[in-house]
């Protein structure tokens, strides 16, 4: 089975049971504190190494986590280590993360353009962005300067990608150069 179907699975049903345990809001809180924790190079590497055996790992996040945690969230990660799925841990967290947005109808939105982009520009954008039927009824902006792109905006909406860099369109430009069987003759 992949790793992504993995961590939808695990994900939603930790969706479920914190929905049903009516603690939805504190089970989201304590997955940002194991993403933060994740940080950790040597945390991530605990979860992701084959030949730390699942004992040992246990020990280990017992001692960073225990009595930090829910107690739902804390029954899931017990859960997902006697299983052997820790490894899966990092993209189940994401998974949750983004059920959690799916379930509060938030849109999470990218968007890369070249310089800093002003704080009415990213008002009237969201109001476009809103005003489609792209978007659900609330937005989750994070922005990005990539100097790279030259000039423009890279928008990522969900699993669709508006890519109007000036970048993008020389490259464009630059396949059809290539492709062009016109030579003109003397």
């Amino acid at each position: 089975m992949s790793a992504h179907r993995i961590a939808t699975t695990y994900a939603k049903s930790l969706l479920d049971l914190s929905i049903d345990q009516g603690n939805l809001e504190e089970v989201k809180e304590d997955i940002n504190t194991f993403k933060a924790s994740l940080e950790s190079r040597d945390l991530f590497l605990l979860l992701k190494s084959p030949i730390i055996n699942k004992g040992k790992k246990k020990q280990v996040f017992d001692a960073i986590f225990s009595g930090k945690l829910n107690k739902v969230t804390s029954a899931f990660f017990d859960i997902v280590l006697n299983k052997g799925r820790e490894m899966y841990l990092p993209e189940i967290a994401d998974a949750f993360l983004l059920q959690y947005k799916s379930h509060h109808k938030i849109t999470p939105i990218k968007i890369k353009t070249a310089v800093a982009i002003s704080d009415a520009k990213l008002e009237s954008i969201k109001a476009k962005l809103l005003e489609s039927n792209i978007t659900e009824s609330s937005l989750d902006i994070v922005t990005e300067v990539d100097p790279t792109i030259i000039g423009g905006f890279v928008i990522e909406v969900g699993d669709k990608l508006y890519d109007a860099s000036v970048a993008h369109k020389l490259e464009t430009i630059k396949k059809e150069f290539l492709t062009n069987e016109y030579v003109k003759a003397f």
